[in-house]
């Protein structure tokens, strides 16, 4: 009998294997080493629009889009800019987490937008929830990974920067006053996809990488400082610690398309 219930088990057992392995959320792509996918390459399904002037869910003129299997940043069907600064953000909040995605920027970028926002984008973290996030709100209280390409003059300008919208870091043991801090990394040009990497523990260690090198390392993230405006005073608790928050694609008058957002969520 213990023959049979021996054999009996190993004849089930892939079968009873592939069961398990099948088991995964519904719409949700895990791989072995835990890599979640964020974006489905067909549509927006899971992403959730904010834009400056809008309502939360708005995607004012197809701003973002799906071509081609990556997620666009689009102004085709724009006549002015009008400081529509925008945002695509993933519809759930996390805290420590291993975030990877690839981004070029495209010939796209709308004369009346700002200067600075020349072959300029970003990735937010931490974020708010965009449902906080007013009508005429310009930014989300939120830490951006900031992103740059080569300009025509060819002085160097160094991707996988941070910038602080409502926030505050510590930079080298100090709080630093500065807005943006300026990483290490080489510049790209403009059309070169660029792996980027955000490496994320919760309110103390932050680290950026471009290309699998690292290129910045700060603490402490919390609410402070500027540049914000139109925000809820309720949600700009200055002094807060950023334990978690949003994750958002930025769009600010510049073309830019992504692809590969991959996260793996972290002790």
């Amino acid at each position: 009998m213990f023959m049979t219930m021996k054999l009996r088990f190993f004849i089930l057992f892939p079968f009873l294997a592939a069961i398990v392995i099948s088991c995964g959320s519904p719409g949700t792509k895990t791989s072995g080493e835990g890599w979640r996918s964020l974006f489905n390459g067909r549509n927006l399904d899971g992403w959730v629009v904010k834009l400056h002037h809008h309502e939360v869910g708005d995607n004012y003129a197809n701003t973002f889009r799906v071509a081609d299997g990556v997620i666009q940043v689009n102004y085709d069907d724009y006549d002015t800019f009008d400081e529509r600064y925008g945002h695509l953000f993933y519809k759930e909040p996390f805290s420590s987490f291993h975030l990877k995605f690839e981004y070029r920027f495209t010939d796209q970028w709308l004369k009346d937008a700002p200067e600075y926002t020349y072959r300029n984008s970003g990735v937010m973290f931490h974020s708010q929830d965009p449902a906080t996030i007013l009508k005429e709100q310009d930014w989300p209280i939120s830490v951006e990974y900031q992103m740059l390409a080569a300009a025509e003059e060819r002085e160097p300008r160094p991707t996988g920067n941070m910038c602080s919208p409502g926030t505050e870091v510590f930079y080298e043991g100090a709080m630093d006053p500065r807005h943006c801090i300026s990483s290490t990394s080489a510049t790209y040009d403009w059309d070169e996809w660029v792996r980027a990497e955000l490496i994320v523990h919760g309110d103390s260690l932050v680290v950026h990488k471009v290309n699998g090198e690292k290129v910045l390392e700060y603490t402490r993230p919390q609410i402070g400082g500027g540049v914000v405006n139109g925000y809820d005073p309720s949600v700009k608790v200055d002094g807060k610690a950023l334990r978690e928050g949003y994750i958002g694609l930025q769009a600010e008058g510049q073309g830019v398309e992504f692809r590969n957002i991959r996260i793996r969520l972290l002790d």
